[in-house]
């Protein structure tokens, strides 16, 4: 008995499927990663240079080659249906794209807010602790107070007569 594993029900936490079915079954992380590429690769100046050569060279050679090599006469209907059928995939492709990106960037936007929360709670942790500290200093004894406190018992002891001495 044969069955196929793929990568992403390939894990032991993940059960079996139960039953087949005639339906295609796909990644959708694979089937997104590849859409994304795609995006990508439309995006580029290099499918720009060669969509542009392809189109030149398919209405060049419709155009300029002896009439019983032709493909394609004037109108060029079969490059008009075969561009209006690359568009036709390379906009859900291009929208699922975006989808995948605004999930990325919405994950990444949540996560920046709970760091932010993390770090204004952190702050506001150290800012108290840095209140505690000076109200602490404040009623702790300096060392000039402690100073001044003993020069005055240096005065006191010595302009009190010394009665006691013998």
């Amino acid at each position: 008995m044969a069955r196929a594993i793929t990568s992403r029900n390939s894990g032991l936490d993940t059960p079996r499927e139960s039953r087949r079915s005639l339906r295609p079954n796909y990644d959708p992380e694979v089937f997104g990663r590849l859409s994304e590429r795609f995006a990508r690769f439309l995006g580029t100046a290099r499918f720009l240079v060669y969509m542009t050569v392809f189109v030149m060279s398919w209405v060049a050679w419709n155009s300029l080659a002896p009439r019983d090599l032709r493909f394609d006469d004037f109108p060029f209907i079969f490059l008009t249906l075969i561009l209006s059928l690359q568009a036709s995939y390379a906009a859900p492709l291009i929208l699922l794209a975006q989808n995948r990106q605004a999930d990325r960037d919405r994950i990444s936007l949540n996560e920046d807010r709970a760091q932010n929360a993390r770090s204004i709670a952190d702050t506001e942790y150290l800012t108290r602790e840095l209140a505690s500290l000076r109200i602490a200093l404040g009623e702790m004894a300096t060392r000039d107070f402690i100073r001044s406190e003993l020069e005055d018992l240096v005065k006191d002891l010595s302009t009190k007569p010394q009665s006691d001495s013998k």
